[in-house]
This record gives structure tokens, C-alpha cells and sequence, in this order.
């Protein structure tokens, strides 16, 4: 009996060849599109798919000659996604939606609509590898071979069950393979733009929505330096993240940063670039791909966000179960509410949620550690 898979088809190329590479390998294919959101914005509705796209999946589907379903996961998606990305901002946190979308939504309440259609796995065109580790038993995550399209850091939160019913099959592909084999295969997805950062998203900034969210919660409140002088005024703190240049609105002659939100003085700190740079930080909620001695210290390449390069520290125990990462060199906007996760090489050992954020020198961790 063949095993079936569903997969997940968001009306893109890389979605649409997943299918056809699986169909191709002899898998019993499903496809199904993921109704997540919908609000009305001056009386015009905004969806987080257009619903173009689930037309497009569902000639994909079509094309392909398998069934193809959509499942409404609203409910679930605003109580999972939208609030915690509400509610971080909030905090005076930035968040990463796409994370928690891929552990609580993809492979959590979409996967069990999955199984109610006799799905064995679950199937995405994310670009990551799956391995397997005899001597471990357990499921390794890994970069894919495109390095540019590489999208292991958004996938670094599930579970071992969670792995073992993932399929990646672009893993071991390019892009530019992807919609060379997809326009071949005259599959109508082939020239889809990317799709944008964040799905709810539909303006340029992410200011309005959060305007519509959070209400009075927005609180105006000062922009200060590092001396606590006031610079100016900010429009309230989910507007600002660290690092950021734009928007500031302040003429002091020289480019100003934010270098730090402080939530109890609603309070915007700035300074100068080089201020903005940090070598350490707390990592709590972690998950670990690779099991790991939880009591030592290990150098790793970490990575503090999805577009950073990585580099490389020193994580070592802190507390009962959060982590300290140590940078060999300091890096620019570190940033919580962030994830930070822990390479080695092509794989990915585990990863957490940035939580403080500090120099070495202010919480008695040599940099030297980082460098053994």
C-alpha cells in the first residue's frame, strides 16, 4: 500500500513542484490549502492567501490528477499567530510569526486535518533536509543545498514527532531548478512572485495593523538617549525594534538607532551604530533537534535572525533551562522576541527565543569563553 502525503499548497511554484516531485516518487498525493485569515480593511477584505492562489493550487492539483481540499484553520490561527504577534509587540518584543505558524499551525492543527484524510506525512516546499540519526534515533534537521533559499531557522521548533511525518523534497534543489522543472512541467505557479514576509500583512508596514489591533494600547511616550535625555517623542513601542533607523524623526546631525525598548518607561532608547552592536544574550524556550548534554557548554554558529549570516559563540548553561550565547564578535540588533538558533556546520542542534539582551562585560562572561 502506498503511503499517502498531503501537501500543504499555497498556490506557489515551490508548493506546486513538492507535489509533482512526490507524485513522481510514488507517494498517494494530497493537496490542500490552508485558509488561515480574513479581516475587512475600509470595507475592502484582506486575506493572508489571495484567494488567486488557492484558485492556482487548486489547477495545480487539477494538473497533477490529485484531490485537493481547503481547510479553514481561522480560529486557530488568530488565537495561535495573530495574538502572540499582537502581543509581543506589546511587550516590546518583535516577533516571528512564521516560527510558531510552521510549529502550532503547519505541522500542528493542519497535520491532524491531514490525518483525518489518512495522511502518513505532511509535505511543504520549505527548503530544508531531513536525516535520520541511527546512533541517536532521532530526526536531524539540515540546511538545504541552496544556501540563498535555505529555510531551516523557521523550522527549528519541531518536535521529533513532528519531524518524522515531515517530508522536504526541495531540500536537495535550487530555486532556479525549481521553476526551470515547473515551467517543463507547465505548471501555471511557474512564474509566481515570493510570497511576502508576513502572510497577514497586507499593507507596506505592519504599523496598521497593529493600529487596529492594539487600540489605546499604543501609547505615546519619550525617545530617549543614553543618558536619558529626551530626544523626542515616539508614537508608541510596537512601532520600534532594535536597529531600526527610519521613523525616529529626530535632527540631531548624526544617524540615531534604536538600541533598546524599555517597556516600564514606555521608553524608546537611541544611540548611535555602533551602540546598537551587542555580543551576548538569553535564549529561553529551547528546542532541541540534536540531543545534548545539558550541563556543558558548546561553540556553535548561531543564527539571530532569518537573514543573518550567522556566526560564531559560545552557548553555555544558564539557569535550569534557558541558554547564554557568547558572540566571538559582536553583532549588530540583537534583537528580543527574536529566535536564536544553533548550527553546527549543516545542522541544526536546537533553538530558542531571544529574552535579554547585554554586553558580556555587564553580566561577568568573558568573550575569551566564545573563543576556546
Amino acid at each position: 500500500m502506498r503511503q499517502r502525503v498531503l501537501v500543504a499548497m499555497s498556490g506557489g511554484v515551490d508548493s506546486s513542484l513538492t507535489a509533482f516531485l512526490l507524485k513522481e516518487q510514488g507517494y498517494d498525493v494530497i493537496g490542500a490549502t490552508m485558509q488561515l485569515w480574513r479581516e475587512t480593511v475600509h470595507g475592502n477584505p484582506a486575506e493572508c492567501l489571495d484567494p488567486d492562489h488557492i484558485e492556482d493550487a487548486k489547477q495545480v492539483a487539477k494538473h497533477l490528477g490529485i484531490p485537493f481540499h481547503v481547510v479553514n484553520l481561522e480560529e486557530e490561527f488568530e488565537r495561535e499567530v495573530i495574538q502572540y504577534f499582537c502581543r509581543e509587540y506589546g511587550e516590546g518584543r518583535t516577533p516571528n510569526p512564521c516560527v510558531l505558524c510552521n510549529k502550532t499551525i503547519k505541522f500542528g492543527a493542519f497535520f491532524k486535518k491531514a490525518q483525518e484524510l489518512g495522511a502518513d506525512y505532511l509535505a511543504t516546499g520549505h527548503y530544508a533536509r531531513l536525516a535520520y540519526d541511527e546512533k541517536d534515533g532521532r530526526f536531524l534537521l539540515r540546511k538545504a543545498c541552496d544556501k540563498k533559499k535555505d529555510q531551516s531557522y523557521f523550522l527549528f521548533a519541531l518536535s521529533q514527532g513532528q519531524l518524522s511525518q515531515a517530508l522536504f523534497p526541495l531540500g536537495e534543489h535550487h530555486k532556479d531548478q525549481v521553476r526551470k522543472r515547473a515551467l517543463q512541467l507547465g505548471l501555471r505557479t511557474q512564474d509566481r512572485p515570493e510570497s511576502q514576509e508576513i502572510c497577514f500583512i497586507r499593507e507596506s508596514s505592519y504599523h496598521p495593523f497593529l493600529a487596529r489591533r492594539l487600540g489605546e494600547a499604543l501609547e505615546p511616550g519619550p525617545i530617549l538617549d543614553g543618558n536619558g535625555k529626551v530626544l523626542g517623542r515616539h508614537q508608541g513601542l510596537p512601532f520600534y525594534t532594535i536597529g531600526q533607523r527610519r521613523g525616529l524623526r529626530l535632527a540631531k546631525g548624526r544617524p540615531l538607532y534604536v538600541t533598546a525598548l524599555d517597556r516600564k518607561n514606555n521608553a524608546v532608547i537611541v544611540g548611535t551604530e555602533e551602540e546598537v552592536f551587542r555580543d551576548t544574550f538569553r535564549v529561553n524556550s529551547i528546542n532541541w533537534i540534536v540531543s545534548r548534554e545539558t550541563a556543558s557548554s558548546f561553540p556553535a554558529q548561531v543564527k539571530i535572525r532569518y537573514n543573518h549570516p550567522g556566526a560564531e559563540a559560545m552557548v553555555s548553561p544558564y539557569g535550569e533551562s534557558e541558554r547564554l550565547v557568547t558572540f566571538k564578535t559582536a553583532q549588530k540588533a540583537i534583537t528580543p522576541g527574536q529566535a536564536a538558533v544553533f548550527y553546527d556546520g549543516e545542522t541544526v542542534l536546537g533553538g530558542g527565543w531571544i529574552k535579554e539582551v547585554f554586553r558580556s562585560s555587564e553580566c561577568g562572561v568573558s568573550n575569551e569563553k566564545a573563543k576556546d
